[in-house]
């Protein structure tokens, strides 16, 4: 089959002008409004650590939380084409970041901690499907390092 290229598009408006712009460091906050057509918009802003309101998403928790999303939809997937019926996923990932002493940074791990609830007795299978959704989900086959899958599953 050949390749299918998709295309993404969203609008990203800084709204931390608080009157003087990046006059300096201090001066503006790090607010931000992320919005796709159609879609709910998304009040960011930086970590909180960078000046940023703990109120608001940053990047690094929608990174996290697009690694995740992009495992748990895969995971779905291959469980409806197997024949296991999911009643429940939640899932509490957890990122390490590092930043250098130049202040530059970077992912260094992500760890998924699904806990799904399933109907039939396919426990084994439904840990199995795991792995085989991180090799199809297209946000992992993206980063340059380690995103581990630590799951829990129980039978209702």
């Amino acid at each position: 089959m050949a390749a299918k290229e998709h295309a993404y598009s969203i609008n990203l408006r800084w709204t931390g002008n608080l009157g003087e712009g990046t006059k300096k460091y201090t001066s503006y906050s790090r607010d931000h409004e992320i919005q796709a057509a159609g879609k709910p918009l998304i009040l960011g802003s930086s970590d909180p650590s960078f000046r940023g309101d703990s109120q608001k998403y940053n990047p690094e928790d929608l990174f996290v939380s697009t690694l995740a999303s992009c495992h748990m939809l895969w995971y779905l997937h291959l469980c409806t084409v197997n024949k296991i019926t999911v009643v429940s996923y939640e899932d509490n990932p957890k990122g390490i970041m590092i930043e250098d002493e130049k202040g530059s940074g970077r992912f260094k791990k992500v760890t998924l901690f699904p806990s799904i609830v399933i109907k039939e007795d396919k426990l084994a299978l439904a840990e199995k499907l795991h792995h085989e959704a991180h090799e199809y989900c297209f946000i992992a086959n993206s980063v340059n390092f380690e995103v581990a899958c630590e799951p829990t599953t129980s039978i209702v």
